[in-house]
């Protein structure tokens, strides 16, 4: 049970560490459109966040609910990638940023329907919908922003880049991962990884993008509680009010 609280905890937390990030841009997007469409993915993942959360809760039984996990954890106790607490920085890294998680994101949620747990494969089917329109919008914008201006390939090929070290913690299964597959929870790691670096690589090439080597060296902790400094600014401001007002209301 306590792996599968673990694994609930991580889904949720990448959601609402990414969604957190999503919204810290609102009202500073490039682009009308934009700006609406990036509000709009946080606050499905803000949504898929309290299915992951509220399920966490209540198989640990000890009384938190998804607010009570989201707002009263230290950065040590929260299990995303690394990916997601990755700065905004440039439009491009927050494109790239996106299109890798919702590369792994798509492919993990559709294995996730598939799941033994029937709590979990509902979780998953009630997202797919929402998954699949953030995989081919973020695949999208790699693509025109890639095979753009030089000045747009150069950006998005350096995010790229940049990023690509955090892109492989989400294919690092250990013992919780693991055993989720064993019981039937979760998709293996070969099959999903495949697939996740099949997408990329067809988009990348589209986007004439050179994709780095799939066996290059990538960061790891973010599963296990070892974070960036950056989770603690996240957490932060995205804590403040329920910190200083314990069960304060809208």
């Amino acid at each position: 049970m306590e792996a599968k609280i673990a694994y609930l905890l991580r889904q949720g937390d990448n959601a609402l560490i990414l969604s957190q990030q999503l919204c810290q841009l609102c009202g500073k997007g490039p682009a009308l459109e934009e700006d609406m469409a990036l509000s709009n993915v946080a606050l499905d993942l803000l949504g898929q966040t309290r299915m992951w959360l509220t399920y966490a809760g209540e198989l640990e039984g000890k009384g938190r609910d998804e607010d009570r996990l989201a707002f009263h954890r230290d950065a040590h106790d929260y299990r995303n990638c690394l990916l997601v607490e990755q700065p905004n920085g440039s439009y491009a890294e927050v494109v790239m940023r996106q299109f890798l998680f919702d590369t792994w994101h798509y492919f993990l949620m559709d294995g996730l329907t598939r799941s033994s747990d029937a709590r979990i494969a509902e979780i998953a089917h009630k997202s797919i919908k929402e998954v699949t329109y953030h995989l081919r919008r973020s695949g999208d914008l790699v693509v025109r922003l890639g095979d753009g201006t030089d000045v747009s390939h150069a950006r998005m090929q350096a995010a790229l880049d940049e990023l690509w070290m955090y892109s492989g913690e989400m294919f690092l299964y250990d013992a919780v991962d693991n055993a989720m597959v064993e019981q039937g929870v979760a998709p293996a790691v070969e099959s999903l990884r495949k697939d996740c670096f099949d997408h990329m690589a067809e988009v990348f090439a589209e986007a004439t993008l050179a994709m780095p080597s799939p066996d290059a060296y990538m960061q790891r902790g973010g599963k296990q509680g070892r974070h960036t400094e950056r989770l603690g600014y996240i957490l932060a401001e995205m804590q403040f009010l329920q910190r200083a007002y314990p069960g304060a209301q809208w």
